[in-house]
């Protein structure tokens, strides 16, 4: 149950004063034996738009398996940014084969590395799907917290963002999000932050109006970029640029490796998938 730590999430978060030079905890956050449930895929899949087989694990969806460990994680006392209003702004996923039903998995989560952010402090999450201890599956995740700070620009990791102007992909198809979409994607990954909930909470932390989620949006993306098929190996890497506001008309864009969503002018989203 992710409501414990939810709560507990939520009562730690004004005792943390976020900066880039904080302690990380350094243990690893595990789990072993997971084994995905049928209708649980069933239910994710129908909400990212994923048409692959019911055994299939979408690319996107070993993130939800090991989602409460990272909460597990981030819920301590030890890490040192606040949940609270925490935005995901990136996620690299590998895959080295694909995944399915049948797999027993072990997981394994745990903090890298604090990093200064132009808007705060990022933190990376890493997290490891094994099949026999043998790596399957691993992403590379930063989350925000905003606060004041006096860098200007982003610390590049190993994997650093391009920030330069590029011709926008041409647009494929429009998607129209309905305002209860983060309560929908809450219930089905468990992710029940805030400032996805209502337009009353995510106010509460800066948001104009609830946001969808950024691992919905790169799924949905990532649904519409693999023509619904789940490619045995894969590199993901996608960069969440801009909040997505519930609700609202989005774009979808594409070409080659390379996806976006746009709404006008505005990218939320890019990504390559190789």
């Amino acid at each position: 149950m992710l409501a414990p730590l939810l709560l507990r999430g939520a009562i730690l978060s004004p005792l943390k004063r976020p900066r880039p030079d904080a302690p990380l905890p350094g243990d690893h956050q595990t789990l072993t034996g997971v084994r995905p449930r049928t209708a649980d895929l069933a239910a994710y899949s129908r909400i990212c738009g994923y048409k692959t087989p019911q055994h299939t694990l979408p690319l996107t969806y070993p993130h939800v398996l090991s989602f409460p460990l990272a909460m597990r994680l981030m819920t301590t006392r030890a890490f040192p940014l606040p949940l609270l209003g925490l935005v995901h702004t990136s996620i690299e996923i590998t895959q080295h084969r694909a995944l399915t039903t049948a797999d027993s998995l072990e997981l394994s989560v745990h903090a890298a590395r604090l990093t200064p952010h132009r808007r705060g402090t990022e933190a990376t999450l890493v997290t490891e799907a094994r099949v026999d201890g043998t790596p399957a599956w691993t992403s590379s995740s930063t989350y925000l917290a905003r606060h004041r700070t006096t860098a200007t620009t982003n610390t590049p990791g190993p994997h650093p963002r391009k920030n330069d102007e590029t011709t926008p992909l041409p647009a494929r198809t429009e998607w129209q999000l309905p305002p209860d979409l983060g309560r929908r994607y809450g219930a089905v990954s468990g992710d029940r932050n805030p400032i996805h909930l209502h337009p009353a909470t995510a106010r509460l932390l800066g948001f104009p109006r609830a946001i969808a989620h950024g691992m919905w949006t790169a799924a949905r993306c990532l649904a519409e970029h693999t023509e619904y098929e789940t490619p045995e190996t894969a590199r993901v890497q996608v960069d969440f640029k801009a909040p997505v506001l519930l609700p609202s008309t989005v774009t979808y864009a594409a070409e080659g490796p390379g996806f976006e969503l746009r709404s006008g002018d505005r990218t939320h989203l890019s990504g390559t998938l190789r």
